[in-house]
């Protein structure tokens, strides 16, 4: 069996979205001839926590977690983030990893960028391969592209190291993988040798076995109550700048329901939860700003605050529908819409024309989607609104049934078949690097 170290600096039981591919995955690697050996970076006071999501890591898999510099030293030099402060630590026990344990591939899934170089100081060292995996853009260039969007503090000096690190890194991978089949596109455009290296694009998967575990293990509710007529919308997931074109027809299709059919719409109340990473002092709401401009604030709250992935299923359990607000940026792959499926309720996606989204739900038949281009303009978001708002209104006259979803596709986005798609990849890298050896 071949051997596998899997980089994920955030992991159980910190709740962070970049290691929800690797969690989900672990069950199954050893199915597919890999045993994964991970390399974490051990939780610090301050970070987003649920201590069920250990529940669903199998015991088996040998887990390092690395200690990091201490945050108040790390600010001395400029160095805010954990994993930036765990990169010497975080080399030192690859390495004795990768030389005891007989490592034959290295994989990074993560979107804490500045640990891929690892993978080039580590193959330079031992010769293992490595496969990256882009759940992000690293080197992105949207707010070149959407000039009037505010980027976020330090997006300058950051954008100017990432130009640095980029190609220095990809100049030696050997594989890759990725959420978007754009993020691919770009980074052939921009490193056509990458062009023959193999690459696979993958949503995260599905688990159902994380209702099982919230079955066993319900969580609080601090959002809404339910039973008092209310009809409870949910959405849980980062907000931003970027998500404003779908949130103006999710917000004008409110509002026209308002006034059209009072009947249907004057209940709807929507939660928004979890919308900004940053801390509380830092954090900005990008939600109720658009709904009280749009007239619907009366019907919207907004938590900036991250909470706990099982409080977030809580959530969704609990709702009487979902909403789903995809990213003008076509590359953006909303991968909450997994476990909004798998929690059997109602569904509306606001999303872009050329998201993975709308592939997904039209094929499993799991929810209403209506989509907007890159350059929508007024007449095309009201067109949109007036289909959501139709659609909308079906759903609550209709009783707010759960959809009738296709299960056996949805079974082509399970946490397995994504896992077999990763092995299968990572063989490929192997014996593309045994040929080059021989050669």
């Amino acid at each position: 069996m071949r051997r596998a170290l899997i980089v994920s600096p955030h992991f159980p039981p910190v709740n962070a979205a970049d290691m929800q591919r690797v969690r989900m995955s672990l069950p199954y690697f050893e199915q597919f001839g890999w045993q994964p050996f991970v390399l974490a970076v051990a939780p610090e006071s301050g970070q987003v926590v649920d201590h069920l999501l250990a529940e669903t890591v199998p015991s088996t898999v040998p887990v390092e977690r690395v200690a990091a510099l201490s945050a108040p030293i790390g600010r001395l030099f400029g160095m805010r983030s954990v994993t930036v402060r765990a990169l010497p630590y975080l080399y030192s026990a690859g390495k004795r990893i990768i030389a005891k344990e007989r490592i034959d591939l290295v994989y990074f899934s993560t979107t804490a960028f500045l640990t891929m170089p690892l993978g080039r100081m580590w193959k330079r060292r031992f010769g293992a391969p490595y496969v990256l995996d882009f759940q992000d853009p690293w080197l992105s260039d949207y707010y070149d592209a959407h000039p009037g969007s505010r980027p976020p503090r330090k997006y300058f000096a950051a954008h100017r190291l990432n130009k640095a690190l980029e190609p220095w890194t990809l100049a030696a991978a050997d594989g890759l993988v990725s959420v978007s089949p754009n993020y691919v596109t770009t980074l052939h455009e921009r490193y056509p040798w990458m062009r023959h290296a193999p690459s696979e694009t993958l949503a995260f998967g599905a688990s159902p076995c994380d209702f099982e575990v919230l079955g066993r293990h319900p969580q609080p509710n601090r959002y809404f109550q339910r039973g008092n007529g209310a009809i409870r919308g949910v959405y849980i997931g980062r907000g931003g700048d970027d998500l404003a074109t779908g949130l103006e027809i999710v917000f004008a299709a409110l509002r026209a329901g308002l006034r059209t059919r009072p009947d249907a719409f004057a209940r709807v109340a929507m939660h928004f939860v979890g919308t900004d990473y940053a801390p509380a002092k830092y954090a900005r709401k990008t939600v109720e700003p658009v709904a009280q401009r749009l007239g619907v604030g009366a019907h919207v709250d907004e938590h900036t605050g991250r909470i706990p992935y099982f409080e977030a299923l809580q959530l969704l359990s609990e709702a009487d529908f979902l909403i789903v607000v995809g990213s003008d940026d076509a590359s953006y792959t909303a991968s909450k819409v997994y476990p909004y499926i798998l929690a059997r309720k109602p569904l509306l996606a606001v999303v872009h024309e050329q998201s993975t989204v709308v592939d997904v739900l039209r094929e499993t038949r799991a929810g209403t989607v209506v989509t907007f281009s890159s350059a929508a303009g007024d007449a095309e978001k009201a067109e949109a609104a007036r289909q959501l708002c139709h659609a909308w209104a079906a759903l609550v006259d209709g009783g707010l049934r759960p959809p009738e979803t296709d299960w056996s596709r949805f079974e082509r986005y399970s946490a397995r078949e994504m896992t077999r798609r990763q092995c299968a990849l990572f063989d490929r890298v192997i014996a593309r690097a045994a040929a080059a050896r021989a050669a």
